[in-house]
């Protein structure tokens, strides 16, 4: 490979490594503390956020709008004039010069439409950041603090309560399924409280282990660990239900207030409650994607549920969903739906409410079924919600760290002055005992923690101090690839070669001996990286990326340069010690 060819492979690898690591320099070095603090919020949240926040604008430019329709757009709405100036085109007017209030107004058909735009550009703009966030280097707990929760699960009380349904063929997968409904719930809970990236998963049979960076309250977590989900069946007002639709659609920035309550509690009856009916969309998360009025009145609470499963009609071979309920429950039900056939029942979680079904016939027996043209997977999310109601598992919190953000803080500058200091003593080290050819050792070093850097961003990776302590041993190791080319160069010297054969020489005898220290030292990193947990896979994978980039470095860069000096400024000497010329 000549060496055109060589520094274009670097410029290649440069060019690659930025790229996987600009989501790391967009969001610690270009995204704002209070923007950060919004895309690490859930993603339901950063959505309530939008429209929010989407309707106060509303509202102040429809203010401005009546103290004084002629007046120029504020600078802090700027950012609109580029929708606005579109929505024109598409309705072949002139858009005046500057943009006035109500010519903003008037290029949309719809308060709604209006909206749209603002929670739009809220919307990108934090999912944006978010994206950073996602793509690039995280901090483990103890670099940017948080908690480390284990939660034991109580299985064995989670079958007893379910009583003679249970039996030692089916005891296992019982168990099983249990577990999984827990973390399912615990998963569900903590998203909607907003936390930051929490990692939960199951440890063992019957514990499932919580990491949740940043700050959070022991209490608040706590509780929202032990707490359980409210499920229950309410009846629906339709009448009520279509009056709330026409309000919201012809308000939309009016009917909430800022935190989601009802601006005009008389808009429904006084013994209604509105809720969203949301649908879990291709990520999992729950999408609303319409309003229900429903009565206040519980018709059945969901703890009469006992079991529920997904299965095919008989007749159509669409999926539905049956559930069945206890005696009490059965009795309760099969008064209330012969009550009120014709009407529609809504199943409500967490105040949201997950299906909506027309009551055809008193239901008795306490076997019930749920049909409407579900897909399988609408089905199943169904049957999860049921589930929530039957398959409760007490958890218990066993053990719990809490780590503070001064301590993280700390371990940050810890982390800096540990990785400059060795750095910088091994360059000067280098510099002095190794004159100018220790700048060739200088600038692969640098590179060396930028492809190191950048790899770990591309793996999206959590970084910790063990993988800090690797980075440092790394940079140690890394030095000692360029040690042995310059004493093998030094030694091609003394037996009186030139610079370019000296050189060659020295790369070439020394190549073996790199390679076969650096391949070893590969191997056990990858041992401990694939056996390893925690604190000891983190030091193991920092210090393998470290050893195939020092290898590069060492070999390709520190060559590309020794090349370079020869055939660019056509040096004929080596400075590469002392007694050397």
């Amino acid at each position: 490979m000549n060496k055109r060819t060589r520094f274009v492979v670097l410029l290649a690898v440069l060019a690659l490594c930025f790229v996987f690591l600009w989501p790391s320099i967009s969001w610690y070095g270009r995204t704002p503390k209070e923007l950060q603090q919004l895309a690490l919020g859930s993603t339901e949240n950063i959505k309530s956020y939008a429209e929010l926040q989407a309707a106060e604008d509303v509202r102040e430019i429809k203010e401005l709008v009546r103290q004084d329709a002629s007046a120029v757009l504020p600078e802090n709405y700027a950012w609109i004039k580029k929708e606005v100036a579109k929505q024109y085109k598409v309705l072949g007017k002139k858009l005046s010069n500057p943009l006035q209030l109500k010519d903003v107004l008037s290029a949309y058909d719809s308060e709604a439409e209006f909206m749209a735009i603002f929670q739009k550009n809220y919307r990108n703009k934090i999912l944006k950041a978010k994206r950073y966030y996602e793509n690039s280097v995280k901090l483990g707990l103890d670099l940017s603090g948080g908690m480390n929760i284990i939660v034991k699960a109580d299985l064995d009380a989670a079958l007893e309560s379910m009583g003679d349904s249970v039996t030692s063929e089916n005891r296992a997968d019982v168990k099983k399924e249990a577990m999984s409904n827990a973390i399912d719930n615990l998963a569900s809970r903590i998203d909607r409280f907003g936390l930051t990236s929490p990692v939960i998963r199951q440890q063992g049979e019957d514990r499932i282990y919580i990491e949740i960076p940043g700050a959070a309250q022991a209490d608040a977590i706590n509780t929202l660990i032990m707490g359980k989900g409210i499920l229950n069946f309410r009846l629906v007002d339709s009448n009520a239900t279509n009056a709330f639709k026409l309000y919201y659609a012809q308000h939309p920035a009016t009917t909430f207030n800022a935190t989601g309550d009802l601006m005009d509690s008389s808009i429904i009856p006084d013994d209604c409650e509105v809720f969203g009916v949301y649908t879990k969309d291709e990520y999992g998360l729950d999408e609303r994607y319409d309003w229900l009025v429903v009565k206040k009145e519980v018709a059945l609470d969901g703890q009469h549920v006992q079991s529920a499963q997904v299965r095919s009609d008989e007749f159509t071979n669409q999926p539905e969903v049956v559930f069945n309920l206890d005696s009490e429950g059965a009795q309760i039900f099969a008064e209330f739906t012969g009550a009120h056939v014709g009407e529609n029942l809504a199943i409500v979680s967490d105040n949201k409410v997950k299906s909506n079904a027309r009551i055809q016939t008193a239901i008795t027996g306490g076997s019930v079924s749920l049909s409407g043209g579900f897909s399988y997977d609408e089905a199943e999310n169904i049957r999860k919600v049921l589930q929530t109601a039957w398959l409760n598992v007490p958890l218990e919190v066993e053990s719990q760290q809490v780590i503070g953000a001064s301590l993280g803080d700390a371990a940050i500058r810890q982390g800096y002055m540990a990785i400059i200091l060795g750095l910088g003593l091994i360059l000067v080290f280098m510099l002095i005992f190794y004159k100018a050819s220790g700048i060739n050792a200088v600038v692969a070093q640098v590179l060396n923690l930028f492809i190191m850097f950048s790899v770990l961003s591309a793996l999206n990776y959590t970084l910790t101090l063990s993988s800090i302590a690797g980075m440092i041993l790394t940079i140690g190791m890394a030095v000692d690839a360029n040690v042995l080319v310059f004493e093998r160069i030094k030694e091609e010297l003394r037996q009186g070669k030139s610079r370019s054969a000296a050189i060659s020489m020295g790369f070439d005898n020394a190549l073996w001996a790199i390679l076969d220290s650096n391949i070893t030292t590969f191997i056990a990193a990858l041992f401990l990286a694939t056996l390893g947990t925690g604190a000891v896979q983190g030091f193991a994978v920092s210090l393998a990326i470290g050893v195939i980039s020092s290898v590069f470095t060492a070999l390709f860069v520190s060559r590309l340069m020794f090349d370079f000096d020869t055939d660019v400024f056509k040096a004929k000497k080596v400075s590469i010690g002392w007694g050397i010329k």
